[in-house]
Parts: structure tokens; sequence; C-alpha cells
């Protein structure tokens, strides 16, 4: 599909992006696996940021938090997202058409144990929009494995933006094995 022909400009700076779970105009960031495209750049009116991300098959964003609210439409595919339940932190399975809601501070991950992609419309804040510009590698081919200094990139800048990310421990409570990267990170 021509991305070009996916962005309908329809009267002064409205638009329509078509057929956003196929992709966007936008370039392709990505957040050491999981993939984001703006479909609202984190600076537009309005205070909040439109993203399409893409988690792929056997795909884990590890626990974390961040003051941002977060919200999820899941566009195609499921995948399981960490939630606050009543007997704590838990695991709930979120399908296409399904809408999930993350308050700002609250403890939360994302997994794909499904054989396909998920995709998912996230809107949140500019804030964390431009965090995803900062923290995001451009897609420039096939995916690769972040090296251990893409990691403490990301780690920093997620400590600069205030976000809390779970550690080691707090992930494998929950049934999430962090990966081990050369140089001890």
């Amino acid at each position: 599909m021509r991305k070009e022909k996916q962005m309908q400009s329809t009267t002064g700076n409205a638009s329509i992006v078509r057929r956003v779970a196929d992709g966007t105009p936008g370039q392709a960031l990505d957040m050491l696996g999981p993939t984001v495209e703006f479909v609202t750049e984190p600076d537009a009116e309005g205070g909040f940021c439109v993203l399409r991300g893409v988690l792929p098959p056997g795909m884990t964003v590890p626990m974390h938090s961040h003051d941002d609210a977060e919200d999820f439409l899941v566009l195609t595919g499921t995948h399981q997202v960490l939630l606050q339940g009543p007997d704590g932190l838990e695991w709930a399975d979120a399908h296409a058409g399904d809408y999930v809601h993350i308050p700002g501070g609250t403890p939360h991950a994302h997994r794909n144990t499904s054989p396909d992609p998920a995709v998912d419309l996230v809107i949140t804040t500019a804030r964390l929009g431009q965090f995803f510009t900062d923290a995001g590698r451009p897609v420039t081919g096939p995916p690769q494995p972040p090296s251990p200094a893409d990691v403490a990139r990301f780690t920093a800048l997620a400590d600069r933006y205030g976000h809390t990310l779970g550690t080691p421990d707090e992930n494998a409570a929950v049934g999430i094995e962090m990966p081990k990267f050369a140089g001890g990170q």
C-alpha cells in the first residue's frame, strides 16, 4: 500500500488518515521492539497525541508507569494488558474492538501471546508523545534487537520524563522475563 495515498486533506488543516490499522504516512519508530507511528504529532493543538502502535507476536512491553494517561483502541489482533484488579495486578485479554484506559500513575504492561501482530490506536498526552519521539529509533529496515546502549538510552530518557520502570523482580512476579543484554544491562 502506498503511504502517501493514506492521508487525504478534507478542509483547511483537518484531515482523514485512512486505514490506520494498515499504517500511517508517518515515520515508524522502534520502541525496543514495538513500533509507533504518529497519527497526530505531539505538538499538535489540543494537548493530546494519537499514535498507531504495533506489538509484534511474542513481544512484551515490561511493567512501567508514567504520569500521563494512555488509552488503547485495539484495531487488529489480540494482546494481554496487565491492569490493577481487585486482587492486585492481573492480565486481561484485549481483542480487536476493545478499548483499554490506563490512568496516569498506574503500573501496566502489554504482551502479545498470539501469532499475529496486535495493532492499537494509542491516545495519550503530547508529553508522552514527545517521549516516544525522543526515545524511539527510526525504523529503516528489518527489526534489530536493542543493544545495551539502546537500552541505557531508553532508560535514561524514561527517567528524565519521570517514568517508573518495573524491576526485574517486579516483572518476574507478573510473569515477564526480562531479556539479558551483553555488558550487564
